[in-house]
């Protein structure tokens, strides 16, 4: 194997990156395209193009990091659909339902775009998503969240979803195929919509996140196997995967908390302050 085009502290600080941002409304692909400028791995002229073909497998599969943090804080919850699967639990039952409908229709609309976004990965793009998608979040909390007759009406739990709330999810879900919208940010916000405090609406965005970002992760892997064996190597994905998982536990962990005392404006108002940094950083 060449020489790893990443080195160790490289992955450490893009580990940390997508650990904190995969799961906060703030766009995990931004971070990552703002660090990766930084440490100059995305605009080094003397990279080939499997090269960065292979530092950009290697930024979505160590996803995988966050996942495993996912599936450790919400086990109980995992436990419990899978006995829904096997008919041990009717709660489970309809909440393993919900997350089907809800991730439906991201896999079909993903499968049948995925050549048109792979067009849309560069700055620009992100851009635009970051600098709409802390609009949209400023403006929900001041015009909708935080309305007496929004907070005070009664709440519906992820099993209480009806199947055409749980699609409408999903097909908020399908924005977040535009790079630097944020899935997280979609989900929680049309699970809000749909009458699920937001506490719950972040976990039901995490639980239907998991099969997304699984398959995503995979397929990514299994395409790009043989490209991270050669240029990255064993040691630089071990040490993201790792730390990855480990800032993804504490970032949902706070995200949960801060939500359910604080809403989404703040990190509306990041986001804006952000796109700044993506401008003059990265450009256009």
């Amino acid at each position: 194997m060449e020489q790893p085009v990443i080195s160790g502290l490289d992955s450490f600080i893009l580990g940390i990156v997508e650990g904190i941002t995969e799961y906060l409304p703030i766009s995990s692909t931004g971070h990552l395209v703002v660090t990766s400028k930084i440490l100059g791995l995305s605009e080094d002229a003397s990279r080939t193009a499997d090269q960065i073909a292979a530092i950009q497998a290697f930024e979505i599969v160590i996803q995988a990091g966050a996942i495993l943090a996912v599936l450790f804080l919400y086990k109980k919850a995992i436990i419990d659909l899978i006995a829904g699967v096997f008919g041990k639990s009717e709660h489970g039952r309809k909440v393993f339902i919900n997350i089907c409908f809800a991730v439906f229709p991201v896999l079909i609309v993903g499968f049948l775009l995925k050549d048109a976004v792979k067009n849309l990965q560069f700055t620009a793009p992100v851009l635009i998503a970051t600098v709409v998608g802390g609009l949209a979040m400023i403006l929900f909390e001041r015009f909708y969240a935080r309305r007496p007759d929004i907070m005070d009406k009664p709440h519906v739990g992820m099993h209480e979803l009806t199947p055409k709330q749980a699609i409408f999810i999903g097909c908020c879900q399908c924005l977040a195929l535009w790079p630097g919208t944020s899935r997280s940010m979609v989900t929680i916000m049309s699970g809000m919509f749909t009458g699920l405090k937001r506490p719950i609406a972040a976990e039901f965005s995490f639980l239907v996140g998991l099969p997304v970002l699984l398959l995503a992760t995979a397929y990514k892997g299994m395409k790009s196997g043989r490209l991270l064996i050669d240029h990255i190597g064993p040691s630089a994905l071990l040490i993201g995967l790792v730390t990855s998982a480990v800032f993804a536990f504490f970032a949902v962990k706070w995200l949960v908390s801060f939500l359910n005392k604080r809403g989404l404006e703040l990190f509306g108002w990041y986001r804006l302050a952000f796109a700044l940094v993506i401008y003059f950083v990265v450009g256009l």
